[in-house]
């Protein structure tokens, strides 16, 4: 017999005094009700309900069972109400994972947003430089940078693109010259950033295909806000994800050197389970994703397309500072 359907029946019965009534509510025959009782008696070997042919009362054992299974039923009804309430109601906690400069740059300021947008989720948000498992680190949402879609069972939302920008400080520039060509990077002092977005050196493409740029670096870094720091210390010419170079242009700190060339091309994706199914919380962060990162791409590209914030070659030093626009911060 099905335990559940059992406990069902007998706890209707008990509510209604009686085995038609039971049937109504449950959309059964009286039988049926009948058999599932007499059969979850059998189960229990225990009389539950004294029968006659006009009323049906309930035993001592009856009573005590009774109210062990409004409590478990009741505990199943919440339990499904919360799981189909969890596709309905964003609420929760949202497991999260990004790579760290672009989860510090772009995914914290929009979890404030969120939040403040959607109350009853909490967030756990690890920044990482490299990709983890999703099923196997309990995570919710991945958001991962790919050449391409990603050879996933996984479903990909694909929320835009960034890519490699040359930058260099205006001071060190000054000093050693703009570089014109790749080149002509040759005779400068480069850093390298190993980073996930560019995992064998500095690529310039050329035509269909991209050209392997080789170089003595001065200095190694795994994080690009080091490489930053770094380059606008006036240490040499790095290369660094977009969305740090945008950041480092609009301060004043670096200059964007050989604008016409991006490097290192990458889609950024999110990554989750399931579309069947899919939780709320997911949805509605995904949805979000795909609302406001576009357009924090594009205040970062209108930032990388501003002559202003250029290195121009054979300009000297003092007209290089000034590419940076007025108020901005300058080492």
């Amino acid at each position: 017999m099905d335990l559940l359907q059992g406990m069902q029946a007998f706890v209707r019965v008990v509510e209604s005094g009686s085995f038609s009534q039971a049937a109504r509510a449950l959309d059964m025959s009286p039988s049926k009700v009948s058999r599932l009782v007499a059969a979850l008696e059998e189960r229990l070997g225990a009389r539950l309900l004294q029968r006659t042919t006009r009323s049906v009362a309930v035993t001592e054992s009856g009573r005590r069972y009774f109210k062990r299974c409004k409590g478990i039923l009741g505990e199943i009804d919440a339990a499904a109400a919360e799981a189909a309430g969890s596709r309905s109601r964003a609420c929760g906690r949202l497991r999260l994972h990004a790579a760290t400069e672009f989860g510090l740059e772009h995914l914290t300021p929009l979890i404030v947003e969120y939040c403040e947008r959607y109350p009853e989720v909490s967030i756990d948000l690890s920044l990482t430089q490299g990709t983890p498992a999703l099923l196997e680190e309990g995570l919710d949402v991945l958001v991962t940078l790919a050449r391409g879609l990603p050879d996933s069972a996984f479903v990909a939302q694909r929320l835009g693109g960034v890519f490699g920008v040359v930058c260099a400080a205006p001071a060190y520039l000054a000093r050693h010259g703009v570089p014109r060509s790749p080149e002509a990077l040759r005779e400068h002092r480069c850093l390298m950033l190993a980073d996930p977005l560019f995992p064998d050196g500095w690529h310039f493409a050329e035509g269909d295909g991209e050209a392997p740029f080789a170089f003595e670096d001065v200095l190694k870094v795994n994080l690009p806000e080091a490489a930053s720091q770094a380059a606008a210390s006036g240490m040499g010419v790095c290369l660094l994800p977009s969305f740090v170079a945008a950041r480092a242009l609009r301060e004043g700190r670096l200059l964007r050197v050989l604008p016409e060339w991006r490097l290192h091309t990458r889609e950024v994706f999110a990554l989750y389970s399931s579309r069947r199914f899919l939780d709320a919380k997911i949805r509605t962060w995904v949805d979000f994703l795909k609302q406001r990162l576009p357009q924090a791409f594009a205040r970062d590209q209108a930032v990388l397309d501003d002559p202003r914030y250029w290195a121009r070659p054979g300009a000297t030093g003092r007209a290089n500072r000034a590419q940076a626009p007025e108020g901005a911060s300058r080492r």
